[in-house]
């Protein structure tokens, strides 16, 4: 444990470090300032505390889904959510969903008994994988109920490995495990763990309301008119290579691309090299013309998970850097997907790829090869919108099992 609690003590101080200059981890370091007076001062003491942790965004969107059917069928609990990141805590540190936002402290012994003296939670919940050993040990012994949702187990993670005890230790701090799959319910069986539930992946029932609240998106309908429409998602440089080529050899198609970050250079690239003509999303008004042009720039945020449903054939970016960004909200709308090769540390992506609804590339001539018999044939375009749409129904529900289970 000692090795665990210096690991930490370590890792901040090359945080305080750099934190002059680099912006997010000043925003980790400053963030936390006064955390316990605060959190001592805003939480009513006389509410009874569900406690959600989550590590950044995306684990917050596997929260999400759970917050809002506790705040629907359990108001009598107040939320408070943590994050351990601050690209997590600054986007949503006014969500409306949850009662009380905070960083969570680091995990020294001290801090969390401060924490959850402070905090007082009835319930603990944490998202995925956010396993913080004196947290888990600390709740272990004051006897709060504790659970971790959405999580995914490999063999090659450090609970099975022979120098992993601490860790399995932890895992015996959690009432109920629900897991996203049943190979990671046979792994914890073998340590013999079986309070274990597989429950599935919380982010298919929130992409299932994404999608049902989807907004309409006036200047894309407009784009689009009587077209067939391509939307790229997320994308970076490698990805919109091979997205210019293919708009530059389709014509008759219209694309949406929304690059991952606004970068005015890649920006000015789709625009100079793209032959059918492009206009940014920003700059359309009421009367502006489309015309003949065949890209819409999407250079502002909030707004794809909308877009997709204009789609007829989607790609997801990042898969030629560090991995693949949200494939399930695509997916959702019944889409067929193509990303880059690095996507296999993502079980829906995997799915998706083995039931034929998406397809990895790894360059243009695959892109192509998967794209043409879509664009060309009906019949395989709908049997392709169906295998996405059934798989992202089917696994829809595990919000319920979780909520049905804590509160039972």
């Amino acid at each position: 444990m000692w090795l665990y609690n210096f690991g930490l003590t370590f890792y901040v101080w090359v945080i305080r470090l750099i934190a002059p200059r680099h912006p997010k981890a000043r925003l980790w370091i400053d963030g936390r300032k006064d955390l316990f007076k605060r959190i001592a001062e805003t939480i009513d003491p006389a509410a009874r505390i569900v406690w959600i942790h989550v590590a950044s965004l995306g684990e917050f969107e596997q929260g999400r889904p759970i917050m809002e059917r506790i705040r629907k069928e359990h108001p009598e609990y107040k939320i408070l959510l943590t994050f351990f990141s601050p690209s997590g805590y600054e986007i949503r540190k006014n969500y409306q969903g949850a009662d009380y936002i905070f960083y969570l402290p680091i995990d020294t012994p001290r801090n969390a008994r401060r924490f959850l003296n402070a905090a007082r939670p009835e319930i603990a919940i944490f998202v995925k994988y956010e396993f913080w050993l004196n947290l888990l040990f600390e709740l272990r012994r004051r006897a709060i109920r504790t659970y971790i949702v959405s999580a995914i187990f490999r063999r090659n993670s450090i609970f099975f490995r022979p120098y992993g005890g601490l860790w399995r230790q932890a895992l015996e701090s959690f009432d109920t495990l629900f897991v996203q799959n049943e190979e990671s319910k046979q792994l914890l069986a073998g340590l013999g763990f079986d309070n274990v539930i597989v429950a599935g992946d919380t982010r298919f029932d929130r992409v299932a309301e994404i999608a049902k609240a989807a907004k309409h998106v006036d200047i894309v309908e407009r784009f689009k008119g009587d077209e067939r429409l391509f939307v790229a998602g997320s994308t970076w440089g490698q990805d919109e290579e091979l997205l210019i080529s293919l708009m530059n050899e389709n014509p008759d198609i219209k694309f949406v691309i929304a690059p991952h970050e606004m970068d005015e250079n890649r920006i000015a690239r789709l625009e100079a090299e793209t032959r059918g003509g492009s206009l940014r999303y920003t700059q359309c008004t009421p009367h502006t013309s489309y015309g003949s042009r065949q890209l819409l720039i999407l250079d502002t945020m909030g707004l794809l998970s909308s877009v997709y449903r204009y789609a007829t054939w989607s790609y997801i970016g990042g898969g030629f850097g560090v991995g693949i960004h949200n494939t399930l909200e695509a997916a959702t709308f019944g889409i067929p997907l193509a990303f880059g090769p690095n996507f296999h540390k993502f079980k829906e992506a995997r799915d998706l790829v083995t039931l034929g609804a998406a397809r990895s590339v790894k360059n243009y001539e695959e892109l192509r090869a998967w794209f043409t018999p879509l664009r060309d044939n009906d019949e395989f375009l709908l049997k392709t919108n169906r295998i996405a749409k059934d798989y992202t129904t089917r696994q829809q529900g595990a919000t319920g099992i979780i909520v049905k289970t804590i509160f039972h």
